[in-house]
């Protein structure tokens, strides 16, 4: 997987802080942006895939041994070096491939670990430090293509959590599209427009409670 960093180039960080700063300035939202290259090491899939590879190795060598009349040979040879080969072959495309390592993972998995890291982001940016508890944080895992709205307790007594919905699914397919600079960009602005939407307007005596920059991290 591609570094995160080299993903938002110096002018992408400089339009999405430009875009926090920009959908802060009519509402008493703080919006901080926060990107993850992968939300665990999920070594489970390396050993599934291998699992997988093994048993199609010593099924297809079995197979091959009886059915195909290659009697030469061992049949522990026929079922050990079939199996052996495969399993490292498919420990490797799992190591290899994002895709298939997602499909080993499964939905359910990544859903959760992209969860639980996103409640670790909320904790480490202090997004709950705000004077009336209006902090929002868009989280980004891009190995997961997952992506977590969470908002504060003053962000959920005026926004229904079904209103993140669009933002959600039109950022997820901006990472699918590879262009998830400019997409976390417009989702910033989107959740700007959902907050005067939802009546909660600046102060007076506002001030920038949280920084705007994008917070990027490996894990």
């Amino acid at each position: 997987m591609a570094d995160p960093a080299s993903l938002f180039t110096e002018a992408h960080r400089r339009a999405i802080s430009e875009a926090a700063r920009s959908a802060e300035g009519s509402t008493s939202g703080e919006i901080v942006p926060y990107v993850v290259g992968v939300c665990d090491d999920y070594r489970e899939a390396g050993w599934k895939a291998a699992v997988i590879g093994a048993l199609i190795g010593f099924g297809g060598g079995v197979s091959l041994h009886y059915l195909g009349g290659f009697w030469g040979g061992s049949l522990w040879l026929w079922v050990i070096l079939p199996s052996v080969m495969l399993a490292v072959g498919g420990a490797l495309a799992a190591r290899l491939s994002e895709r298939f390592r997602r499909f080993l993972i499964g939905d359910a998995v990544l859903d959760l670990r992209a969860r639980q890291r996103a409640e670790c982001a909320f904790l480490e940016e202090e997004v709950f430090a705000t004077r009336d508890r209006t902090g929002i944080l868009i989280f980004v895992a891009l190995f997961e293509h997952r992506v977590v709205v969470m908002g504060d307790a003053g962000i959920n007594r005026a926004v229904p959590e079904g209103a993140w919905s669009e933002v959600v699914a039109d950022l997820v397919a901006g990472i699918r599209a590879r262009r998830p600079a400019e997409a976390l960009e417009e989702a910033i602005a989107e959740c700007g427009r959902l907050l005067r939407e939802h009546r909660l307007e600046i102060r007076s005596d506002d001030t920038d409670e949280l920084p705007n920059e994008l917070r990027i991290r490996e894990r």
